[in-house]
């Protein structure tokens, strides 16, 4: 990818899903992890097996969705700490945002990060050195 890059559930979510809606963020999502080199984070993980347990449409077993959860673990992973939350929290406060999404932010900024491959935030903006991009936008995809 030739960049720092963190992945945020939704990719993991749409690289799964069955729904014939899906196939084209699948299919995109599908690319992105197959470069392999990306980081994530614990939540991101925990809310990857919460929304595949809840969403029929994705087709998920609870045996895939804990294969995929196994599988993620093995890439560079923030997990939570103090100074991840109270880091959150600024975030949340500067940008005005969801305090999940500035957690994700703040994951990526520990991590080392630059980019944030999401469709949860402005494509295009910079959240303090994290620049998000929406790889399902029709805009620049990157």
């Amino acid at each position: 990818m030739g960049m720092s890059v963190f992945l945020d559930t939704n990719i993991f979510v749409y690289s799964v899903s069955k729904s014939a809606g899906d196939a084209a963020k699948r299919a995109i999502a599908s690319r992105l992890i197959a470069q392999g080199d990306f980081s994530l984070s614990v939540q991101v993980i925990q809310e990857f097996i919460n929304t595949c347990l809840r969403k029929a449409r994705l087709e998920q077993t609870p045996k895939a969705i804990a294969d995929t959860a196994k599988f993620l673990f093995q890439f560079p992973c923030a997990i939570p700490s103090q100074k991840l939350v109270l880091d959150a929290l600024t975030i949340q406060r500067r940008f005005q945002i969801k305090y999940w999404d500035a957690a994700i932010l703040a994951s990526a900024l520990e991590l080392g990060c630059d980019t944030l491959y999401s469709e949860d935030l402005s494509h295009g903006q910079d959240y303090g050195g994290i620049r998000v991009i929406n790889p399902f936008c029709d805009k620049d995809k990157g």
